[in-house]
């Protein structure tokens, strides 16, 4: 079976809201946001890329979670509430550089596994967010 299919009778995922849905929709992302953020702030790896946010994490945590939930072709609800958004240029203010790419990308990776997805979901979810996460580097 192809990674990208959750099961013989499922469209593989990035097709329609296939990935939304395996994300646990909205609730299931707010869930995946949080711990990765909690993971941000716990982490040793993470404390460069922690320090690029700002001390209350409620926005960051939101806007996340509404970007994600967008991006695997849920509802737009980032563009509803903060306008469009272009992943690099939200970013260049920031000197992000492969250590703070890879710390992200950890922080991403914990968070995933404690989640109640498919395996397959989970590592499809990881390379999927390599892509923005590259994009997002300015050094």
């Amino acid at each position: 079976m192809d990674e990208r299919t959750p099961s013989t009778s499922s469209p593989p995922y990035g097709v329609g809201d296939t990935s939304f849905r395996a994300a646990g929709e909205g609730e299931g992302l707010r869930k995946l946001v949080d711990l990765f953020y909690d993971l941000m702030d716990r982490l040793p790896e993470a404390k460069t890329v922690r320090a690029m946010h700002p001390a209350n994490l409620e926005t960051a945590r939101d806007k996340l979670a509404r970007f994600l939930s967008g991006w695997l072709n849920g509802p737009d609800t980032y563009v509803e509430k903060y306008g469009p958004i272009h992943i690099p240029r939200a970013h260049t203010h920031l000197a992000i550089g492969t250590a703070e790419r890879d710390a992200w990308l950890l922080c991403m990776e914990k968070a995933l596994a404690a989640q109640p997805y498919a395996e397959d979901f989970k590592r499809y979810m990881l390379r999927e967010l390599r892509v923005p996460a590259e994009r997002c580097r300015t050094r």
